[in-house]
C-alpha cells in the first residue's frame, strides 16, 4: 500500500536538512545580529561582555558610568547570554489534521514544517525540543546538533502517522510549553486553525512577551475553496451530502474553515506572533 503523502517518513524529514541550511541564517555581528533570528550571544545575562556608545532605546540601568566619565560620552554595558537558545516545536495532533486533498495530508505537512524548524535550530546553534498535547507522553528533551534534531524528527513521524488516542489538545500543549520556555527561546507551533480558535488570545501575548513565537497554520485547498457542487462525505458510517453551490452552505463552510485562519492572521501579529499558512501542496 502506497502511503506517500499520508504518513511522514524519517527519510523525507532528514532530507529537508539541505533546504534548511540553504535559508538565510541570522547574521551575528560584534554588537548584535540581523536576519531571521536574533543572536543569543549579546543580551541580558550575568556575565559582562563589553561596552559601547549609548544609543536611543538602550536600558539606562546598564550605563557604564566609569567609561562614560572617562570618555565624556555615554556608554552602555552588554552582557554575555547565560545559556544556548532553545527552539521548542509544539505539535498540534488534533484529528482534523489527518486529512488532505492535494499532494499530502495536513499532518504530513506539519511534520515537514517541524523538521525545517529543527534543522534551522541546528544551523543556528540552538538546542531543540518538541512536545504535543498529552498528559502521559513526556516532551522530547532539549539537545543540540543533529542528535537533538533526529530525536524531534522521530517524534514527529510517530505523532503524525495517525491521530494519537490520548491527544489532550493544543491548550495543554501550550501549557507544557510555557513551563519549558526560558526568556529568549524560539517557539514554533504547528496547528490546525480550529485548534488555534480555542486558545484565548491573551495566552499568545504571554508566550510572546519573552520569546520569539511563530505559528504555522496547516491548510488544504478544499477547505479554502471548495467546488461549487454537491460533495459527499462519510461521517460515523453515514453518507452526508453538502450542496456547496448553495450560497448559505458556502457561507457556513467558510465560517468553519476560512474564518479561524483569517482571524489568526488578523489578530495574532498584534500579540507578537508571526503567523504563516502552509497548504498541503506547498513546498515549504
Amino acid at each position: 500500500m502506497d502511503t506517500a503523502g499520508v504518513v511522514p517518513t524519517l527519510e523525507e524529514l532528514v532530507a529537508l536538512r539541505a533546504a534548511a541550511q540553504g535559508r538565510r541564517a541570522a547574521q551575528r555581528g560584534r554588537h548584535g545580529s540581523s536576519g531571521q533570528a536574533p543572536s543569543p550571544l549579546r543580551g541580558r545575562g550575568m556575565e559582562y561582555a563589553e561596552s559601547r556608545e549609548y544609543a536611543a532605546g538602550d536600558d539606562a540601568r546598564h550605563i557604564d558610568w566609569r567609561l562614560t566619565a572617562r570618555s565624556g560620552k555615554a556608554h552602555t554595558k552588554l552582557f554575555q547570554a547565560e545559556r544556548e537558545r532553545l527552539t521548542l516545536v509544539v505539535a498540534d495532533t488534533a484529528a482534523t489534521l489527518y486529512f488532505g486533498t492535494r499532494v499530502r495530508y495536513k499532518s504530513v505537512q506539519a511534520a515537514r514544517v517541524g523538521a525545517m524548524a529543527a534543522w534551522e535550530a541546528v544551523r543556528d546553534g540552538d538546542r531543540i525540543a518538541a512536545l504535543r498535547g498529552s498528559h502521559a507522553e513526556a516532551p522530547v528533551p532539549p539537545a543540540g546538533g543533529a542528535r537533538g534534531a533526529l530525536r524531534v524528527l522521530d517524534a514527529l513521524v510517530r505523532w503524525y502517522a495517525a491521530p494519537p488516542p490520548d491527544d489532550a489538545g493544543l491548550d495543554v500543549a501550550l501549557e507544557h510549553a510555557r513551563r519549558l520556555l526560558k526568556p529568549g527561546s524560539r517557539l514554533r507551533v504547528l496547528a490546525d486553525a480550529s485548534s488555534v480558535a480555542t486558545i484565548p488570545p491573551q495566552r499568545w501575548t504571554a508566550l510572546s512577551m519573552h520569546n520569539q513565537v511563530g505559528l504555522v497554520l496547516l491548510s488544504d485547498p478544499l477547505e479554502r475553496d471548495p467546488p461549487r457542487n454537491v460533495l459527499p462525505f462519510l461521517a460515523d458510517g453515514r453518507r452526508i451530502e453538502l450542496d456547496l453551490a448553495s450560497a448559505a452552505q458556502r457561507q457556513r463552510w467558510h465560517q468553519v474553515f476560512s474564518g479561524p485562519v483569517q482571524a489568526a492572521l488578523e489578530q495574532l501579529p498584534a500579540r507578537g506572533v508571526q503567523v504563516r499558512v502552509a497548504s498541503t501542496g506547498d513546498d515549504w
